[in-house]
């Protein structure tokens, strides 16, 4: 079965695709697919993981089709000199 693991970071974006046998998980899919080479700072440990959006874990069997994502944590940039804030 083929599979598509995805990942972005502010600099790039991947998606990568990856034949499986069946019965394969979500961890099988994103070592096979090389996508932790190309980004040696994704951290299985620390980031989720889903399948077309939905959070799921490492041990989830994937399906023909299926497109793996590995999320990154949400960054807020404190801008304070934000020239079209309201406050006087």
């Amino acid at each position: 079965m083929r599979v598509g693991v995805a990942y972005s970071d502010p600099n790039d974006r991947a998606w990568l695709k990856v034949d499986l046998p069946e019965g394969a998980t979500v961890q099988q899919a994103i070592e096979q697919s090389g996508i932790l080479k190309r980004f040696p700072d994704i951290d299985l440990d620390s980031q989720k993981v889903g399948i077309f959006g939905k959070f799921c874990k490492l041990d989830n069997p994937v399906q023909d089709g299926d497109r793996v994502e590995i999320y990154r944590p949400i960054t807020v940039v404190d801008d304070d000199d934000d020239e079209d804030d309201d406050d006087d």
